[in-house]
């Protein structure tokens, strides 16, 4: 990727900028409020992962807040990566929760859709979506670059993040997932983090067109992996996870 200055200074930035492989994790999130569960399971991902994904109500059950795993994150050493859902909150609350993490030495931000509420254990839940993820990525870039909120009202110290965005190449309609992506990266993603990759010719397929667009030479683009320890193990993900395409 051409040479920029650093945007947050992170260490998930710097082992990108370094042509490193850089390798990151998604961390449970409990239904506890107990934060020795949160030190548990970074314990595990802590030595060998670059960033820590702290999800935020994923596949739109509750869990601990990500704002709250980052802070316990930070407080223990790591090195959070914020996940922020347009699903639950409106632009007021996410420029808040943004100017809170960053206070708290969050240097990496993953912006996303969310999983609609019909896949979760509440579906009577309203959505909120007053950002799409296009929308948030722009929110953070400003609330970065231009230092301020969305409403024009300076900010006396921007807040300083890598900002992520999230790509599916394994959803139809496969020839619009680069084009989208492209939209993401316009509107200021530093890197991009793919759904679980199950299916190389499509991933190769992807990557084409992404090459064809330049846009691995305008971002970092991570494909993410994982292990499937039984039959169940995926076809749950088949059926129950959104966006996870097994062939």
């Amino acid at each position: 990727m051409a040479e920029m200055a650093l945007k947050s200074g992170s260490r998930l930035e710097r082992v990108l900028r370094s042509g490193r492989f850089a390798v990151t994790a998604e961390l449970n999130p409990p239904d506890s409020a107990n934060p020795e569960e949160v030190y548990q399971a970074a314990l595990v991902l802590g030595g060998v992962c670059d960033g820590i994904n702290a999800t935020d109500a994923s596949g739109a059950h509750c869990h601990m807040s990500s704002v709250a795993i980052c802070a316990l994150l930070t407080r223990a050493g790591y090195e959070p990566i914020l996940q922020v859902s347009c699903r639950d909150k409106n632009r007021i609350a996410i420029q808040g929760d943004l100017l809170g993490a960053a206070a708290m030495g969050v240097g990496n931000v993953l912006c996303l859709t969310g999983d609609d509420v019909t896949v979760g254990d509440q579906p009577e839940a309203k959505r909120v979506f007053d950002l799409d993820s296009i929308q948030l990525i722009r929110t953070v870039k400003i609330m970065r670059d231009e230092g301020r909120f969305l409403s024009g009202r300076q900010l006396t110290e921007p807040p300083r993040f890598l900002i992520g965005g999230a790509a599916n190449p394994f959803a139809p309609p496969f020839e619009w997932r680069p084009y989208r992506l492209a939209k993401k990266i316009e509107a200021g993603a530093d890197f991009i983090q793919t759904q679980y990759c199950f299916d190389i010719p499509r991933l190769q397929s992807f990557m084409q067109k992404v090459r064809d667009f330049g846009l691995h030479e305008k971002a970092y683009i991570l494909v993410g992996v994982g292990p499937l320890r039984s039959d169940g193990a995926a076809n749950f993900l088949r059926t129950k996870v959104p966006g996870v395409h097994i062939p």
